[in-house]
Parts: C-alpha cells; sequence; structure tokens
C-alpha cells in the first residue's frame, strides 16, 4: 500500500498536500482499492465555502458510491476536471493526476489534527 510520507491524512481515506494554505486533496491508495473501479467523480462544488466534514462530492465505482468529505472549513477553489474525462485517474495515480480538489483553508492550524503517514498506516491495519 502507497502512503507518502509528505502528505497528511483524514480517517475517512482522504490525503491532503499543503502549500500554504491551499489544501490539494484526493482519496488514498487504499481507498481507492475498497472502492475497485472508479467509473465517475461527480464534484460540484467549485467557489463554494464549506464547513469541515461537509460534502464537498462523490466518487462511484463498480462496487459502490462514496461521499467525499472535506477536512476542514474553506472554499473550494479548484476541481481537477482531468476527472470528468478519466475518472480511473483516481484509481491509477492516487496522489498524482487523480487529485479531486484544492481548496484554500479558513484556517491553516486545522490541519494540526490529521493523520501522519505514519498515524494513518496504523488507522488501516
Amino acid at each position: 500500500m502507497n502512503i507518502p510520507a509528505d502528505l497528511i491524512y483524514t480517517q475517512d481515506h482522504e490525503w491532503i498536500r499543503l502549500d500554504g494554505d491551499v489544501a490539494t486533496i484526493g482519496i488514498t491508495d487504499y481507498a481507492q482499492s475498497e472502492l475497485g473501479d472508479v467509473i465517475f467523480v461527480d464534484i460540484d462544488t467549485e467557489g463554494e465555502q464549506l464547513d469541515a466534514e461537509e460534502v464537498f462530492g462523490s466518487v462511484e465505482a463498480v462496487k459502490t458510491v462514496s461521499d467525499l468529505f472535506q477536512p476542514f472549513a474553506g472554499e473550494v477553489i479548484e476541481i481537477n476536471e482531468a476527472l470528468e474525462d478519466s475518472p480511473e485517474l483516481v484509481n491509477t495515480d492516487p496522489y498524482g493526476e487523480g487529485w479531486m480538489v484544492k481548496i484554500r483553508l479558513s484556517n491553516v492550524s486545522d490541519a494540526d489534527a490529521l493523520m501522519s503517514a505514519s498515524d494513518y498506516q496504523s488507522h488501516i491495519a
């Protein structure tokens, strides 16, 4: 299972890459393997201000549909348009081209409550 050490993680199996007050968010390798083949990604919250734990979109896989939860309060400033035509990027490159949204955090310190790679590894073990 690929769990990059330079990212932070949520209990909902999302990864976050912080760059100042902007967070790039996607689902983990573990999450995509549990979902199976992703066939559709539905995110229509660009430009919206969302609270922590609000749903920012959903992922439809062969097995199930799963909601995507915002890990902290902030504005969705960009969605990954490539997923519209190529949702399989979530499976093939979950930490790269398969990212889902970019969020401008309302409070950067909210990220302190998330898990390190080693904590996430323990969480899924």
